[in-house]
């Protein structure tokens, strides 16, 4: 006898509900409806409008800055914990305070396992998140963790731009792997920067290591903050003889002054997924939806299939 599955339910937090809207059309369901009420001394409360009892939830928020999108999901997630869902499956697409994963110099905290720690005691079974800052960090967990990656998104876009002399590379040696998994897949040669930070979200100085003269060249990268290493970066590659430069990175974090020295820089475009919504104004930006990639990942892990086959790069 085949056993039935439990019925899924998918909601969402305040910042990442475009997202989620997105994801329940691919997936041919409703949003669930759910309420957050804020007090006037900036507390909230989240609460379940319908009932999710033997229920398999899906709790879309990434944890991007302020912290109340981390709390609303702790919240979420003891909510439902409270409500007798079967099970509690945090989908977070940008995974928040990932760059504090270890202690670098003394007497620091290590945000990452904090924040793991946080998801784990407040309930959740399973973690669905996309290109991690560090892979250690899926260690963290003592559940599930379903790390995918934007590339199955960036690559498809990559080919239509139909680019001859394609270079792949990378504007800090940490990145290293993330771009030679794209250099691989794509047949192209790979280009590291090596970069050395006065302090940080200050680059002090860079040097190229590799040939750019004459190719178009696109830097891979998880993430833009300030976009100080990603601009000076692309700069140096036009310096050192490039046809053109492109970026990408899976979450666009675009703190300011990072709109105006992408404007200002020499990219002529850059990639970003929708893990978090960009709000700014920068003509540069394309912005590429991971929707259809986490609606299939939910279908998946709902149907007890696996997701590997869906990877095209790790």
């Amino acid at each position: 006898m085949t056993q039935k599955l439990p019925p899924v339910k998918i909601f969402s937090g305040t910042k990442s509900h475009y997202l989620a809207e997105q994801i329940c059309k691919e997936l041919g369901v409703e949003l669930g409806k759910m309420n957050i009420q804020r007090f006037a001394d900036g507390e909230f409360e989240c609460s379940f409008e319908e009932s999710i009892r033997g229920c398999e939830v899906y709790l879309v928020q990434s944890t991007f800055p302020n912290t109340d999108n981390l709390m609303e999901l702790l919240l979420m997630i003891d909510a439902a914990k409270r409500a007798s869902a079967k099970s509690i499956i945090a989908v977070v697409p940008y995974f928040g305070w990932a760059r504090q994963d270890r202690k670098d110099k003394p007497r620091v905290s290590i945000a990452a396992k904090l924040v793991a720690d946080l998801l784990s005691v407040a309930g959740i079974d399973r973690l669905i998140t996309m290109d991690l800052h560090a892979d250690q960090i899926q260690g963290f967990f003592d559940v599930p963790v379903d790390h995918l990656y934007a590339s199955s998104c960036f690559i498809p876009y990559i080919q239509s731009l139909h680019l001859d002399e394609l270079v792949i590379a990378t504007p800090d040696v940490g990145g290293a792997k993330r771009a030679n998994s794209y250099a691989k897949y794509l047949n192209a040669p790979l280009v590291l920067c090596h970069k050395q930070r006065a302090k940080a979200n200050v680059v002090e100085n860079m040097t190229i290591i590799g040939d750019v003269k004459g190719k178009d060249v696109v830097l891979v990268d998880d993430m833009v903050d300030t976009a100080g290493t990603i601009t000076k970066a692309a700069n140096l590659m036009m310096e050192n003889g490039a046809k053109s430069v492109r970026a990408l990175a899976s979450h666009a974090i675009m703190s300011d002054p990072a709109s105006q020295r992408i404007e200002e820089c020499a990219l002529s475009e850059i990639m970003f997924t929708d893990s978090i919504p960009f709000t700014k104004k920068c003509s540069k930006v394309t912005i590429i939806s991971i929707a259809s990639l986490f609606a299939d990942t939910i279908r998946r892990v709902h149907n007890n299939e696996s997701i590997s086959s869906q990877y095209l790069i790790k």
